[in-house]
């Protein structure tokens, strides 16, 4: 996660608390049962890969995988099916850079967008509170696509299901807006192969994904 990133999360975090008090004499509609919530976030998706390259055989290459991080706007849409169990689903798209490192090695060996949806039942234990936290776990698919071959590799990923957990906080402003923290780990694993088979590597994405934005209730 980069420096800025990481800023302007803690500035977010700062926001959503200076709002709650700020503005706790307002006018807010809270969390129900029948809500819909959409939150616009800008969102930050860091793997945490550096697993090795291995040859067809099996024999460690002395290489690991990297990949790169990527900040991009992403869309959550909720709806509570009681007052405090709610289910999201939150799309986006991210682009990412697969080096391939080691002694003496750094080389860009591709790169590709990854649709990364995730559907996660959350509980809300104070949907009528302003700070309003929340917790909450679920299922992913990986879908990798538009992908491009660099220094003359070739590189196959494999798309899949992972899982993931979810923690955050919305923080209402007044009338339906509200502003939104959410962090989510992704636990997810992919096959690579290089160069048809001559090497591969499982691939452990399992990113942190990091967000704040605003969201509305209808």
């Amino acid at each position: 996660m980069t420096i800025a990133v990481r800023s302007a999360l803690a500035v977010a975090a700062a926001g959503l608390l200076a709002a709650s008090a700020a503005q706790a004499q307002d006018a807010f509609v809270p969390k129900a049962k029948g809500t819909w919530m959409l939150n616009v976030r800008a969102t930050d998706v860091s793997p945490d890969a550096g697993d090795p390259i291995l040859t067809a055989a099996g024999a460690d290459t002395g290489l690991k995988a990297k990949v790169g991080d990527d900040v991009m706007p992403t869309l959550g849409l909720s709806y509570f099916v009681t007052d405090k169990v709610a289910v999201e689903v939150i799309a986006g798209t991210t682009k990412h850079t697969v080096r391939a490192v080691g002694p003496g090695t750094d080389v860009e060996v591709h790169k590709t967008w990854v649709l990364p949806p995730v559907v996660s039942v959350q509980y809300h234990p104070f949907p009528a509170a302003r700070f309003s936290p929340y917790v909450g776990g679920g299922l992913n698919y990986m879908v990798f696509y538009g992908g491009k071959d660099r220094n003359g590799f070739k590189v196959k990923l494999d798309d899949g299901f992972g899982y993931a957990l979810q923690a955050g906080a919305d923080v209402a402003l007044t009338g339906r807006y509200s502003l939104n923290v959410d962090v989510k780990k992704v636990w997810f694993e992919t096959d690579a192969r290089i160069n048809d088979g001559a090497l591969k590597s499982k691939v452990k994405l399992d990113p942190w994904v990091l967000s704040a934005g605003v969201g509305y209730r209808f």
